[in-house]
């Protein structure tokens, strides 16, 4: 899968979505998805412009339900890291158990896990910065599940590689799978595997019942080999090197947003902060995404430092940013996130969450 930087292309892509389809072939493997996840992820486009252009082709709102819903999992997930915000960085809810490696198995590295298409979609990962979200459930199930490894360290090894990498998602999605975020574990089994990912591999460790690879999981552990990954942003070299008392606007790896204050006459800068990228490094292919798209839509200028290097050093008149968890440290003027829905303020699941929002919804009706 190829994922192109032209505002058009992506446009085009929106047009050609299909929420009747997608809502009944979503789990396969070639069902109709969007693959729209890495310009939500980058606030290159949002969610809810996304919605309106389904409204405009004049699709009802039945028609797309489980379309928004699948959207509505990823704005559920940010409300959670915008409420929590460090918590979801450990075990969100329960203590994960059990646990027997704190690091990652090695057949991350070399697509080794024995079931064929999870190493075949590693592989394509790795080349492409695409994984299906079933996929992903697939594999974090194997990681941290059958192999009893914690899910921190091999989450971040996927947020490194995804070009729609998004703390939120990836780490709350991992803790889903691995009962620390939920009442539950996700287990999955090859039948299940072969059924959505076209193959019809047996014998493996996961060809067993639903019941048995639950048994397995607290009485026998099936050994993986660990490793020590390491996970480093090779960061491009500052661009913006001059200018003192300018109103600026900051672009950052969450917000790629072409269309935001795109009339000001504000100086938009993509802050590269070295500090954010240590604790969330990603790799070369979504690094060069960010950096195309900045190139081919934004023109900023890069600076390559914290946000207190850049005012030192430029002393900006004025600061303008979208809110994010990641943007703690910025001061200035702070314009909100497109968000899909109101804040909704608690809620204890995501079904909690997609109540409220359906009871919002009628409540604008009336």
């Amino acid at each position: 899968m190829i994922f192109s930087t032209s505002i058009s292309d992506i446009w085009e892509r929106i047009d050609k979505i299909d929420p009747i389809k997608y809502s009944s072939t979503r789990n396969y493997e070639n069902g109709a998805v969007s693959y729209l996840s890495p310009y939500i992820s980058r606030g290159i486009i949002q969610s809810k412009d996304i919605i309106n252009a389904l409204i405009e082709k004049g699709y009802k709102s039945y028609q797309f339900a489980k379309f928004e819903q699948e959207l509505a999992w990823r704005e559920f997930w940010q409300r959670i890291w915008q409420k929590n915000n460090l918590k979801i960085y450990s075990d969100f809810k329960h203590v994960q158990n059990p646990v027997d490696s704190w690091d990652s198995p090695a057949f991350l590295e070399d697509s080794s896990s024995g079931i064929n298409a999870i190493d075949r979609c590693i592989t394509s990962l790795k080349q492409d910065g695409y994984m299906h979200n079933h996929m992903r459930m697939y594999l974090s199930s194997l990681v941290c599940n059958i192999g009893r490894f914690h899910w921190k360290k091999p989450a971040d090894w996927m947020y490194y590689y995804l070009l729609d990498g998004d703390v939120a998602s990836n780490y709350l999605s991992w803790q889903w799978v691995a009962g620390s975020n939920a009442s539950k574990k996700y287990i999955a089994n090859q039948k299940n595997i072969n059924t959505f990912f076209n193959d019809n591999q047996n014998q493996t460790i996961l060809d067993k019942s639903y019941e048995a690879i639950e048994q397995a999981i607290y009485n026998h552990k099936y050994h993986f080999d660990d490793s020590m990954l390491v996970l480093k942003t090779k960061l491009p070299e500052s661009t913006k090197t001059h200018g003192q008392g300018e109103k600026i606007r900051l672009y950052n790896y969450y917000n790629l947003d072409p269309t935001w204050r795109k009339d000001d006459d504000s100086i938009p800068i993509l802050l590269l902060e070295p500090s954010v990228f240590k604790k969330h490094p990603i790799g070369e292919n979504a690094l060069n995404f960010m950096l195309k798209f900045n190139q081919e839509n934004l023109n900023a200028e890069i600076f390559n430092g914290e946000f207190h290097d850049l005012i030192k050093l430029f002393s900006p008149s004025e600061i303008f940013y979208k809110e994010h968890p990641l943007n703690g440290n910025y001061k200035g003027i702070e314009d909100q996130r497109n968000w899909m829905y109101e804040d909704l303020g608690k809620y204890s699941s995501f079904f909690n969450f997609w109540k409220k929002i359906k009871k919002q919804k009628n409540e604008k009706r009336s």
